[in-house]
């Protein structure tokens, strides 16, 4: 069975910094690029950072600069780091993997919360 789990998300203050990560277990974590989206009440789903197989990473305008994912694929785990947070960075952030091998098989993570208040 495959899962995705995400941890490291709470609350922040503005202009905190925040370390989410997301494990993988039951698939074959390198064959899949990897990103996170966030949602927040409202509003549509949005990709937030993208990381392929062999670490091309690509980011929303509104987080260049500020967050940073990265893979370590012998812990089969996707990080979002994420500094200068702002208020509207405030969502639910969502941990999803696409195989490169098989087309449509792709998998998301159950969200974690991320609150940035002062």
């Amino acid at each position: 069975q495959v899962q995705l789990v995400e941890s490291g998300g709470g609350l922040v203050q503005p202009g905190g910094s925040l370390r989410l990560s997301c494990a993988a277990s039951g698939l074959i974590f390198s064959v899949y690029n990897m990103g996170w989206y966030r949602q927040a009440p409202g509003d549509e789903r949005e990709l937030v950072a993208h990381i392929t197989t062999i670490g091309f990473t690509d980011y929303a305008d509104s987080v260049k600069g500020r967050f940073t994912i990265s893979r370590d694929n012998t812990k089969k785990t996707v990080y979002l780091e994420m500094n200068s947070l702002k208020p509207e960075d405030t969502a639910v952030y969502f941990c999803y993997g696409e195989s490169t091998l098989t087309p449509n098989r792709d998998y998301w993570g159950q969200g974690t919360q991320v609150t940035v208040s002062s």
